[in-house]
């Protein structure tokens, strides 16, 4: 299953895609698939027909993981 994360790029604006898994301490690359802006429009430095980007790990600031619908169903104590 992939995981939608939101990739934060040093200096680019940050880059939605898929991962298969997330990567470990011993990873130096990232593997996206599927990459586009927040609103899921092309991004302007990557062709449109491009579907998996490998980007270096040391360029990533930190990596958002966007949660699914499944996630958001999930009840917790609400305050009345």
């Amino acid at each position: 299953m992939a995981i939608t994360v939101l990739l934060h790029i040093a200096n680019e604006e940050p880059t939605m895609c898929e991962l298969d898994q997330m990567p470990s301490l011993s990873d130096t690359i990232v593997i996206g698939k599927n990459p586009r802006k927040r609103d899921g429009k092309d991004m302007a430095n990557i062709l449109p027909n491009v579907t998996t980007v490998i980007w270096p790990i040391s360029r990533m600031t930190f990596i958002e993981i966007v949660p699914t619908d499944d996630d958001e169903k999930v009840i917790s104590f609400v305050r009345e």
